[in-house]
């Protein structure tokens, strides 16, 4: 996939010059879900494409698998999260 990007010169509603981006080679199946995803939600298909990269690029990061676990509480002791294999021992955990 190629990618250009071209700067306008013209003024927008964002008070500052706006880019052109140009893409090239892109998959007939990418296209046609951007088709349906923006007839879903009533815009063109250039409007959505905007929502599209603002949500994945302005939005808030994501965070690492390691820095969700760290910030999980500590809410008992290992014993209390043990597997119970004693078959008589399964109206306990599940009656």
């Amino acid at each position: 996939m190629q990618l250009e990007l071209l700067r306008r010169t013209t003024k927008q509603d964002l008070g500052g010059a706006m880019a052109d981006l140009l893409i090239r080679g892109v998959d007939e199946g990418l296209v046609q879900a951007l088709k349906k995803r923006a007839g879903d939600h009533g815009v063109s298909q250039e409007a959505e494409l905007r929502a599209i990269l603002a949500a994945a690029l302005l939005g808030p990061p994501r965070r690492n698998l390691a820095d969700v676990l760290a910030a999980m509480p500590n809410v008992g002791l290992d014993a209390d999260f043990e597997r119970l294999t004693e078959p008589d021992r399964a109206d306990y955990v599940f009656g």
